[in-house]
């Protein structure tokens, strides 16, 4: 795996400038512990880097691992469809232990969307497409786990800490 089949697009849950110089895409899993500890250093980064990075993110459940990564992912797109994506997945990442329904529909609460809205969207199953596309899109380019993360389209197989991935970026900004 060396390059992303799929470019980053609008399609994509965006953080930052769309002409940023540099995009880091994750493939996730909302369960992943791993994912849990890198999800803080990419917030930081994305906040120190605001101009020259956009960040970008897909799902990649790992159902046989993650059971309940599916339905979080569910949820961060219905959250996603209030305009609240980022606010959602950093809840879901720092409360990995409880993604049942009722848990998610108490972070739905907590970061104000519409609950009814939300259980809707949740009881329909209308985000599983969504989801499901990411998952096979990353299946597509060669993702076999998470976090897996593309800066500039190229696989990172770096440390997953803050210093290392602002020198990649940097690196990468010198191309």
């Amino acid at each position: 795996m060396a390059s992303l089949l799929i470019p980053v697009s609008e399609h994509d849950h965006l953080l930052g400038p769309a002409d940023a110089p540099l995009t880091l895409l994750q493939y996730g899993d909302l369960q992943c512990p791993h994912c849990a500890l890198l999800h803080p250093h990419l917030m930081e980064i994305a906040h120190e880097l605001r101009d020259s990075l956009r960040l970008a993110y897909r799902h990649f459940p790992l159902v046989e691992i993650h059971t309940q990564a599916p339905r979080a992912a569910e949820a961060a797109e219905a959250a996603a469809s209030q305009g609240r994506f980022w606010e959602m997945v950093s809840i879901l990442y720092a409360d990995q232990d409880r993604l049942d329904d009722d848990s998610l529909v108490r972070y739905a609460k907590k970061v104000n969307l519409d609950a009814h809205r939300f259980k809707k969207e949740m009881a329909s199953g209308v985000h599983a497409a969504r989801v499901r596309a990411d998952y096979l899109g990353g299946v597509r380019t060669g993702v076999k786990g998470t976090p897996t993360l593309f800066i500039n389209g190229e696989t990172y197989q770096g440390k997953f800490e803050t210093h290392a991935l602002v020198g990649a970026l940097l690196h990468a900004s010198r191309r």
